[in-house]
């Protein structure tokens, strides 16, 4: 028997062979094997479930991405080496189980100076705070301007002064509760060396929801000023709020970030950066309305 012949076939195999290709529909086949293909499972995703989670900084690229892991986060703009722009005036990261409006839907977007001050709550009234505020300082302005003229610096005198800057001080959180700007921070001024550790242990437990709605912390100014003290915030929803604002201080506590760094840590009203009162203010108010060595409620 010839071998090739066998495995060729015989003319009879190859006959039939040739008219069922001349026969064949190839369309009609290829539909048929792509409605017989299985279909494709989808892969499963690898990414976390993030649907019930919120971002304030959705899309703001010097800040957390859900879309993103924390190591990569932190590898992205690590603030020891990360320049301060324009594009990045601060780091940020949002409390993800936290709701707050967006921040370029915050109305200190249209605050000069005051863009990056802690993300808002629906229902606020930014401007009425703060043309509020304002007046109450220059009432508080012509009240010392007046009491030292007509009474010099008496002890009398001071103590009414003094009375008035508490007062004053007052007015202005009331009326900043009243119109829902509410946010304040704690604030950690850190040693360059350890920002970027200590930046990780503040924004993971920002992420984990163990802190306050949410955190910043300050980029290299330039390159030559990369070893200058960097400042965290650390936000809270609510200044008037002293059980949430205690139950943070003592997170920062547990997590070493306090007598640990050898330094007080103070709380400052969102309302204070608003209207200017930092520290050296020309009215001699504080500038913070908290300390770390404060006695909080338990919560």
């Amino acid at each position: 028997m010839d071998i090739d012949s066998d495995f060729y076939g015989d003319e009879e195999v190859k006959s039939d062979l040739t008219r069922r290709v001349e026969q064949l529909d190839t369309q009609m086949w290829w539909d048929g094997r792509r409605a017989a293909a299985p279909v494709p499972q989808s892969r499963q995703q690898e990414t976390p479930d993030t649907s019930h989670l919120h971002n304030a900084y959705d899309g703001v690229p010097h800040a957390w991405q859900l879309s993103e892991t924390l190591d990569d986060f932190f590898s992205r703009l690590p603030p020891l080496t990360t320049i301060a722009s324009p594009d990045t005036p601060w780091i940020y990261i949002c409390n993800p189980h936290v709701v707050r409006k967006h921040k370029s839907d915050g109305q200190n977007q249209h605050s000069k100076g005051n863009e990056n001050e802690g993300t808002e709550e629906e229902g606020s009234n930014l401007a009425v705070a703060n043309e509020g505020g304002m007046e109450r300082l220059h009432i508080l302005s012509n009240f010392i301007r007046g009491a030292l003229t007509m009474g010099g610096g008496s002890a009398a005198v001071m103590r009414d002064v003094e009375n008035e800057k508490q007062a004053a001080t007052g007015d202005i959180l009331n009326l900043a509760w009243a119109c829902k700007v509410r946010c304040g921070k704690w604030m950690i001024f850190c040693d360059p060396k350890i920002v970027n550790d200590t930046w990780e242990i503040v924004a993971r437990a920002t992420a984990n929801n163990e802190l306050g709605i949410a955190a910043k912390v300050a980029p290299c100014p330039d390159e030559s000023l990369r070893y200058r003290e960097r400042l965290i915030c650390v936000y809270t929803k609510d200044f008037a709020d002293r059980r949430d604002v205690g139950r943070v201080i003592r997170r920062l506590r547990e997590l070493r970030l306090v007598e640990a760094r050898g330094k007080t840590l103070y709380y400052k009203p969102d309302i204070f950066t608003y209207i200017g009162l930092d520290s050296g203010n020309p009215w001699g108010l504080r500038s913070s309305i908290y300390s770390s060595r404060d006695v909080f409620p338990s919560t």
